[in-house]
């Protein structure tokens, strides 16, 4: 083990001109997160500033859409074009993730492909004038990984009355923090504008905010740091679930 941990954190910069991309899009239900990597030349200092301001320098990717989600099995192909840039807190030193979108061979933007429309209209030049200000909530739970049931709870069984697990403290009332804060800590390298965290009424439940964000940023923003929870949650162990009630109690 202590080899492969040598091995992830490995600094590639003292030892190759390449950097590793990591393209994330939204998968074909138009909830789940996928990515692939590949790796590019270091372009340097100065170009990586401009790659900030502007994600469309680094190359799309195509995909074979025989193997992407259900929604999308039976289509030829998908090209994935970069949308946002931040800083990869796993492989660290000048690697990134790219936040994309989805269109077709043509360029014609996948039904799934909500960024398209919603860049149109935070792009309008009376929207731009306002410099609209976003703050997103992000609620989730997370799951014991075999039984699928909340960190915290008994299995098949369940917690005491809510009140003593908002942001509380104390190993009988908080349950994940160790994945949480490795969350937050994980956005700010990257450079989300990560607000804050903070358990919520139920065991094993917690929340980050995103915000404030001007225009199209907040989307982005939020979906790469849902992704960055689902990979830190994938090394704990855990199971991420963004349902908003994962767990159905009689009626309720």
């Amino acid at each position: 083990m202590s080899l492969l941990t040598d091995l992830l954190n490995l600094n590639l910069t003292e030892h190759t001109e390449k950097i590793i991309v990591e393209y994330i899009w939204i998968g074909g239900s138009g909830l789940d997160i996928r990515s692939k990597a590949r790796h590019i030349l270091d372009i340097g200092i100065l170009l990586c500033n401009r790659l900030f301001r502007d994600p469309l320098l680094i190359q799309a990717r195509y995909l074979n859409g025989t193997m992407m989600a259900r929604a999308l099995a039976k289509l030829p192909g998908r090209i994935v074009n970069p949308q946002a840039i931040f800083k990869d807190p796993f492989r660290r030193g000048n690697n990134i993730l790219v936040m994309c979108d989805c269109y077709t061979p043509a360029g014609e933007p996948i039904p799934t492909n909500k960024r398209y429309n919603a860049a149109k209209i935070f792009s309008h030049p009376d929207v731009v004038a306002e410099e609209t200000w976003y703050g997103i909530e992000q609620e989730y739970t997370l799951l014991q990984k075999d039984v699928n049931w909340p960190i915290g709870w008994p299995v098949g069984g369940y917690p005491g009355p809510q009140g003593p697990y908002y942001c509380s403290a104390g190993a009988d009332k908080s349950f994940g923090r160790d994945v949480v804060d490795a969350h937050y800590k994980a956005c700010l390298y990257a450079g989300i504008n990560i607000s804050g965290i903070n358990g919520e009424v139920m065991p094993g439940q917690w929340e980050f905010q995103v915000g404030p964000s001007v225009g199209i940023s907040a989307g982005d923003q939020l979906w790469v740091a849902r992704y960055i929870l689902e990979r830190i949650t994938e090394i704990a162990g855990v199971v991420l679930s963004l349902d908003p009630k994962p767990i159905q109690v009689g009626n309720c």
